[in-house]
């Protein structure tokens, strides 16, 4: 039988390692069938260069450049699903759409571009800024883990430079913050306030000692003892 943990973690991974596959899928088509894929890539404000909104993050150039991708996707998807579950899948496929769309609009380059990289940077961007908006302690060790693993990628929407989709990164990237902002307010399972069971309970009953018991000597609290007793004795006669 399947630990809870291991089904936890096989939910986890199960579509990023999907996602990844299929690029790995098409770039092997790619080379077995010797076909040239990046004409389904986006060209911007195009009507046929449009396909590639829906394309792009499958198309890539060579090994370096889809491994490059793949690692990230796959630590990136990991943490998104498991650690922002509820808003995990729409998170995933606004930013897959919207940087897509974005770079169509908006990109100058007049050329195809192709690559999941846009796809990183937006998740990258939207785990980053959840640490910025959410603002408990889960969010920004997440936070602090991707500007760790992946400082240096904030180079990459740097303008101009050759061979580099620096359009993509930079939407995906900003696509990441707006989806992140929208979902801030969505509170997942292990950061809504726990109840304190000892909240309504009689504090008193909480002791094993009295809450006076260095207050008074051993001479006191035997007087008061056999004050009581007397008390106790005068009131069963009456």
């Amino acid at each position: 039988m399947i630990s809870k943990e291991l089904k936890t973690f096989l939910e986890a991974v199960r579509f990023p390692i999907i996602f990844v596959l299929l690029m790995w899928v098409v770039h092997f088509y790619k080379i077995a069938t010797d076909t040239e894929l990046f004409t389904y890539g986006i060209f911007p404000r195009t009507i046929s260069g449009a396909k590639g909104i829906l394309f792009t993050p499958f198309i890539h150039s060579d090994f370096g450049h889809l491994a490059s991708n793949t690692f990230p996707m796959l630590v990136l998807g990991f943490i998104i699903f498991s650690f922002y579950r509820r808003v995990a899948l729409i998170s995933f496929m606004l930013i897959f759409f919207l940087t897509g769309f974005s770079v169509w609009l908006f990109a100058n380059s007049r050329a195809y571009h192709v690559g999941a990289s846009g796809v990183v940077y937006g998740l990258l961007s939207f785990v980053f800024w959840n640490g910025i908006f959410r603002q408990n302690i889960k969010a920004i060790v997440l936070a602090l883990i991707v500007l760790v693993l992946y400082s240096g990628y904030f180079l990459g929407v740097l303008p101009d430079q050759e061979g580099v989709s620096w359009e993509s990164h930079l939407f995906g990237g900003i696509v990441g913050i707006i989806i992140s902002f929208v979902f801030k307010s969505v509170i997942e399972e292990d950061e809504k306030e726990r109840e304190d069971p000892w909240a309504n309970d009689d504090q008193s009953t909480r002791y094993f000692l009295r809450r006076d018991i260095f207050d008074k000597t051993k001479a006191q609290r035997f007087a008061e003892q056999q004050a009581e007793q007397q008390n106790n004795q005068s009131s069963t006669l009456e």
